[in-house]
């Protein structure tokens, strides 16, 4: 019966195949309990409006791009359920965060993002600050004009040197990027940009570049303040990182609660869906063991940290999105 020996030759390979971290989510590879997180306050829920992108970066961890529409653009009937579960669970969500892809080629973006504010939550947008963002640049001074600083946009600043940039981002990148950053801090805008550390700098030397580059260029961000100037570890899914346990907190003096996902959640809808779902985490768009339901009410659990990510990037690298 070849069919049988087959079947018993694939369950003999399964067998032997070698356990690999970061899968159970209750225990780590050598069988230590695995840390986890539990959402203290929902403090910032953020939107993913979808995966497109008007750039191709080197090293994007949701793979955007202008054909990448794996997350599809959410849409106000998507958004509006947890604006009006907020209200009515009174959670204590005090800034929508809006992350792409590029937020603003979501055709509906714009009204998504002043609802978020009618309804009284802060808005911090992340952006590349290049022509879809300066396309809109009335609609946003007239958001400043009835909101104020409760408009936040953090700018996507690879490395204040161009070149390095560039390799990240592309060779049309610089130049459009530093003119929508440079309107953003001439309008009076609350302002920070993000950068990263892939290229070995020390921190020293990254704020003191960021901060030469501000003052040449008139930006109002303050290089040395970790909450302007975000400094973002790399994410290598392949990266070879400890897996965390419930003794790692007192090792590395890390209290759970200043994780991210103590404090934030992330609403996405995958392409196809007729509706969206909630995430336990900005960083992990495609992996559905971090899915935890349709509502805010189901996303309230527990968040175990069984993924590279979790080690690599917000225990280790010290990194957040809310800054």
């Amino acid at each position: 019966m070849p069919s049988i020996r087959v079947a018993s030759m694939a369950m003999n390979t399964i067998a032997r195949q070698p356990a690999q971290p970061f899968t159970d989510p209750l225990r780590t590879l050598d069988g230590s309990p695995r840390a986890h997180v539990r959402l203290d306050l929902l403090e910032t829920l953020w939107f993913n409006t979808g995966t497109r992108c008007n750039l191709t970066c080197e090293n994007c961890y949701i793979e955007s791009s202008p054909d990448n529409d794996r997350l599809a653009y959410l849409e106000v009937a998507d958004v509006l359920p947890f604006l009006d579960e907020i209200d009515a669970r009174f959670l204590p969500v005090r800034t929508l965060g809006y992350t792409g892809g590029e937020p603003f080629l979501n055709p509906d973006f714009m009204d998504i993002l002043t609802l978020g504010l009618e309804r009284g939550m802060d808005a911090l947008v992340l952006t590349n600050a290049m022509r879809p963002m300066q396309q809109a640049q009335q609609r946003l001074l007239d958001l400043k004009a009835r909101f104020g600083e409760r408009v936040m946009f953090r700018v996507s600043v690879d490395h204040y040197d161009p070149a390095k940039h560039r390799e990240e981002r592309g060779r049309q990148s610089w130049t459009p990027m530093l003119r929508g950053l440079r309107w953003l801090s001439e309008q009076g805008f609350a302002l920070s940009v993000a950068g990263r550390t892939r290229w070995g700098d020390s921190e020293a030397d990254l704020r003191a570049g960021y901060a030469q580059l501000f003052e040449r260029e008139g930006i109002r961000v303050d290089a040395q303040d970790p909450g302007s100037l975000v400094l973002f570890p790399e994410m290598d899914p392949a990266a070879k990182v400890p897996e965390i346990t419930t003794a790692c907190w007192d090792v590395l003096g890390k209290d759970p609660a200043g994780i991210m996902c103590a404090s934030s959640r992330m609403v996405v809808r995958r392409q196809g869906s007729t509706r969206p779902v909630v995430l336990a985490c900005t960083l992990l768009p495609y992996d559905a063991r971090f899915e935890m339901g349709a509502t805010l009410a189901e996303a309230l659990g527990e968040v175990s940290l069984n993924h590279v990510h979790c080690a690599r990037f917000c225990v280790l690298g010290g990194g957040s999105c809310t800054g």
